[in-house]
């Protein structure tokens, strides 16, 4: 395994980390994304406004990655467009059906060990590796 494999993942987990901690000591507030877009779309004020520059935020870094390396956005899965689209959609109603994503449980919750973040993150990866097993085979 070359380096760049282990440390471009490990360097992104730990920033994902820092700026977690600083959000929650500097604001008192979980980084959680479907919390934080679902609030950008359905609060008013000064809440849609953070709220609103955390997620263009996201979406400018992502954009400027794209412009300095192109290639890491590749579609390497065999996947079509639709097929990712769906599988997208399928993770945000299960954010909202799990009452959170990895970013707000994963990530935040069990830093502040939190019992129901422990257990929704157990799930989660469960459920994605039933479901990997289950669909795979049609893949192949």
């Amino acid at each position: 395994m070359a380096a760049f494999e282990v440390t471009m993942p490990l360097l992104g987990g730990v920033l994902i980390g820092i700026a977690a901690a600083m959000m929650l000591l500097f604001s008192g507030r979980i980084a959680g994304i479907s919390g934080i877009f679902g609030g950008m779309l359905f609060q008013q004020g000064d809440e849609r406004v953070w709220r609103s520059a955390f997620v263009a935020g996201l979406i400018g870094g992502g954009v400027g990655l794209y412009g300095l390396n192109p290639e890491l956005f590749a579609n390497t899965s065999g996947r079509g467009l639709g097929m990712i689209v769906l599988a997208g959609l399928l993770v945000g109603i299960g954010t909202r059906i799990g009452g959170g994503c990895t970013s707000g449980h994963g990530v935040c919750g069990i830093g502040r060990l939190s019992v129901r973040s422990i257990v929704a993150t157990v799930t989660f990866v469960l459920a994605g590796m039933v479901l990997v097993a289950l669909v795979q085979p049609f893949y192949l």
